[in-house]
């Protein structure tokens, strides 16, 4: 898929700051001139939103069933948001995308990655993100910056899940050397900020 603009994704478990990063590296750029559209996912478009509901408050939720929901809201705000976006020539920021998919539905919650893959792929019709920005920081440490009140579903998992979680996005970012940068999550937020500005400003 070719379009104008340029597609970022921020990855990184629960606490790693990418909410934060997505804000700064937004600001920044727009202060430099370029066109920026910040999303999230699950979300991002009034389906997708609706979709995110379920996925963050359901119960008893299977994790074919979860993998599943995940993809269709992927579908539904790639062709509502991104896409018409990127063609307009934007830069498009994203706030997770199809590595995490990867690491919480077949690293943490066990389903073929192979099949978690190719499924993924014909959700995003093969659209990839140029740069992705990876916030790394260990689970236990990560979650000290949370409140446990209002936790999500996602959030109320063992710190033992979430640490698969991570061994799934480092397992990544080995594997897309290019594409992935890893980011110390533990560092100053200016100090992260700067760097993935830094790596930002160099590929576009």
């Amino acid at each position: 898929m070719q379009n104008k603009g340029f597609f970022i994704t921020l990855e990184g478990g629960e606490g790693a700051g990418k909410s934060t990063l997505l804000e700064g590296l937004t600001r920044e750029l727009l202060s430099k001139g370029f066109p920026v559209v910040k999303t999230r996912e699950p979300g991002g478009s009034p389906i997708a939103e609706k979709i995110r509901q379920i996925l963050l408050h359901g119960v008893g939720m299977a994790p074919k069933a979860e993998l599943l929901l995940f993809l269709a809201a992927r579908a539904q705000h790639l062709q509502e948001k991104v896409v018409p976006a990127l063609e307009a020539g934007s830069i498009v920021i994203c706030d997770r995308f199809s590595d995490s998919t990867i690491a919480y539905q077949s690293f943490a919650r066990g389903l073929p990655l192979e099949e978690v893959e190719t499924l993924d792929a014909i959700a995003r019709s093969h659209l990839k993100p140029q740069l992705t920005l990876l916030l790394d920081i260990d689970p236990e440490e990560a979650f000290k910056r949370i409140s446990s009140k209002g936790r999500d579903r996602l959030e109320k998992e063992s710190v033992a899940f979430h640490k698969k979680v991570r061994e799934g996005f480092l397992f990544l970012a080995k594997r897309d050397e290019e594409r992935v940068i890893l980011l110390d999550a533990r560092r100053p937020t200016q100090e992260v900020l700067d760097k993935a500005l830094q790596a930002v400003l160099e590929v576009i």
